[in-house]
C-alpha cells in the first residue's frame, strides 16, 4: 500500500515502526459534534480491567504504551491523537482498539472522518483510513492494532456504535460511572452503583463477549493483571461557561496525581487580498509566542510565579507543585503550553491563578481563538474556551483555583486585562488579583 492509498474497510497493513502516533480527524466545521479519541488494550478480546482504557479522562496507560495527547485545531481540521510505544506494550496485549466518539451528536453530521497511522520518530504515513458512511452512530472503531507472527499490523474496521463511547466501552468489559445518564432500570429496582452485575451475556460488537466485568474483577489466570483503576470510569467531560463558571475537582474524582494544564490556540484572522498578505497570516501564526504562567500562594503565605522568563519553571516534587513543562511557540502546530501541579500536595495550596500573556507575535488576543484544558489524573476533564478579545490585551487570567476546606475549585475567569504604558503583564495580573508581589525585569 502506497503512503497516499485510503485503506478499504477490512483490509490490514504491515506497521514497520517501534512507536506510531494514531491520528483521528475531521474537517473543521461550524456546529459539527466533537470528536474524540481512544484505544482500548485488549486480551483475547476483552480489556483486563478499566486501566486498560485509554481516552481523555484517563489519558496514560500504566505501562507507557499508550497515552492520549490531545487535541489540535487547525484552520481545515481538527485532530486528537494518540501514541503507541510497541516496545512498551504488555505480551498479553495482542490487540489495541482505536475508537473514535461524537460529542454533540451523530457522526452523519462529522465530515472527513479519517483515522491515519504515522511512524512516532520519521512522520512517514504508514496507513490511512477514511470513514464515508456514518449516519447515526454516536462512536465508532476505526481501526486495530494486531500481534500476527510476532509483528504488529493495522486494520481498518470500520464499525459503527449508536450507543456512544460508553455503549462501546462496555461491550470490552469497561465499567462506566455516568451519574447523568441513568441506565434501563433493573427488574428489581437498586441503586446504580450496586457491586453487583446481570448475569447474563451481553452481545459484542465485535466478537461474543463474556458478561461485563466489574471494576475489581479477577482477571483470566492466564493474563497477568493490569494495575486497576482507583474507580469506574467517567466519561464525562466538564465545559465551564459564563452561567457555570465553577467546578470542585473532588466532584470530578480529581484528588490525587498531576493536574495537566493545556492552553492552546489558534490564529482566527482573515488576511483579504493577494498572496503577500496571507503570508503574513502564517508569518504571525509562526512567530506568536504566547506563554502560560501560574501566580501562587501556599498554605504558608509564601508567593510566587512559575513561568519561563527567569527560568521559573517550578516544580512538582517541592514547594510550589507546580510545574511549567516547557516554552512552546508553535501553539496549535503542537501540544501547545503544558503546565502540571500536583494534586497530592493540594493542602499545601492557597490559591493559584493560571494566566497567559503575549511574549511576542502579536499586539493583543484579538484574532486568537485559545482552549483551555485542565485534566485531572483520575477524574474528568475540563475545558473551556476564551470569549472574543475586544481590547488591546497582552495579557489574560484565565483560572482561577482556591482551597476550600481541601477540595479546589476551579473557577473560569477568561478576563482580559490591558496594561498601563510601561507596567508588565505580569504586575498587571498581581495587581488586578491582589497578590503583593514586588517584580523585576525577567527574560528568557
Amino acid at each position: 500500500m502506497g503512503a497516499s492509498m485510503t485503506m478499504q474497510k477490512g483490509t490490514n497493513v504491515a506497521v514497520p515502526a517501534g512507536a506510531v502516533r494514531v491520528e483521528v480527524g475531521r474537517h473543521a466545521a461550524p456546529g459539527a459534534p466533537d470528536v474524540d479519541a481512544s484505544a482500548l488494550l485488549l486480551v483475547a478480546g476483552k480489556v483486563r480491567s478499566d486501566a486498560d482504557f485509554v481516552f481523555y479522562n484517563q489519558p496514560a496507560h500504566a505501562s507507557g504504551a499508550v497515552r492520549h495527547e490531545g487535541k489540535r485545531t487547525a484552520p481545515d481540521r481538527v485532530t486528537d491523537t494518540l501514541v503507541v510505544d510497541f516496545g512498551k506494550v504488555e505480551p498479553a496485549i495482542d490487540r489495541i482498539v482505536v475508537a473514535a466518539s461524537a460529542d454533540g451528536g451523530a457522526f452523519g453530521r462529522v465530515s472527513g472522518l479519517y483515522v491515519r497511522v504515522t511512524d512516532a520518530a520519521s512522520g512517514a504515513e504508514l496507513a490511512r483510513f477514511d470513514s464515508t458512511d456514518a449516519t447515526v452512530e454516536t462512536a465508532f472503531i476505526l481501526g486495530e492494532l494486531y500481534l500476527r507472527q510476532g509483528a504488529w499490523k493495522f486494520r481498518a474496521v470500520g464499525q459503527g456504535y449508536s450507543t456512544g463511547l460508553e455503549g462501546l466501552a462496555t461491550d470490552f468489559g469497561i465499567s462506566v460511572d455516568e451519574p447523568q445518564q441513568t441506565p434501563p432500570a433493573p427488574p428489581v429496582p437498586q441503586a446504580p452503583a450496586a457491586p453487583v452485575t446481570p448475569p447474563q451475556p451481553r452481545p459484542a460488537a465485535q466478537a461474543p463477549a463474556p458478561a461485563p466485568v466489574a471494576p475489581v474483577a479477577t482477571p483470566a489466570p492466564a493474563a497477568p493483571a493490569a494495575p486497576p483503576a482507583a474507580a469506574p470510569v467517567r466519561l464525562t467531560k466538564v465545559t465551564l461557561t459564563k452561567s457555570a463558571p465553577s467546578v470542585s475537582l473532588a466532584k470530578q474524582g480529581g484528588t490525587s496525581g498531576a493536574l495537566r494544564v493545556n492552553l492552546n490556540w489558534e490564529v482566527r484572522k482573515q488576511f483579504k487580498g493577494w498572496g503577500a498578505k496571507l503570508g503574513r497570516a502564517v508569518a504571525m501564526h509562526a512567530d506568536l509566542d504566547l506563554d502560560l504562567c501560574a501566580l501562587y500562594e501556599l498554605a504558608d503565605g509564601r508567593k510566587g510565579v512559575v513561568q519561563s522568563l527567569g527560568n521559573a519553571f517550578g516544580s512538582l516534587t517541592r514547594p510550589p507543585f507546580i510545574h511549567l513543562d516547557g516554552d512552546d511557540r508553535t501553539g496549535a502546530l503542537s501540544s501547545g503550553e503544558n503546565m502540571s501541579i500536583n494534586l497530592d500536595h493540594k493542602d499545601l495550596l492557597r490559591r493559584v491563578l493560571i494566566f497567559v500573556t503575549i511574549y511576542e507575535g502579536a499586539r493583543s488576543f484579538a484574532d486568537l481563538h485559545a482552549t483551555v484544558t485542565l485534566q485531572p489524573q483520575n477524574g474528568a476533564a475540563i475545558d473551556f474556551s476564551l470569549d472574543e478579545c475586544t481590547v488591546p490585551s497582552t495579557v489574560c487570567a484565565l483560572a482561577l483555583i482556591t482551597n476550600n476546606g481541601g477540595d479546589l475549585t476551579v473557577q473560569r475567569e477568561a478576563r482580559y486585562l490591558v496594561p498601563d504604558r510601561g507596567v508588565s503583564p505580569q504586575r498587571t495580573i498581581d495587581a488586578a488579583y491582589g497578590w503583593g508581589m514586588n517584580w523585576t525585569p525577567g527574560r528568557k
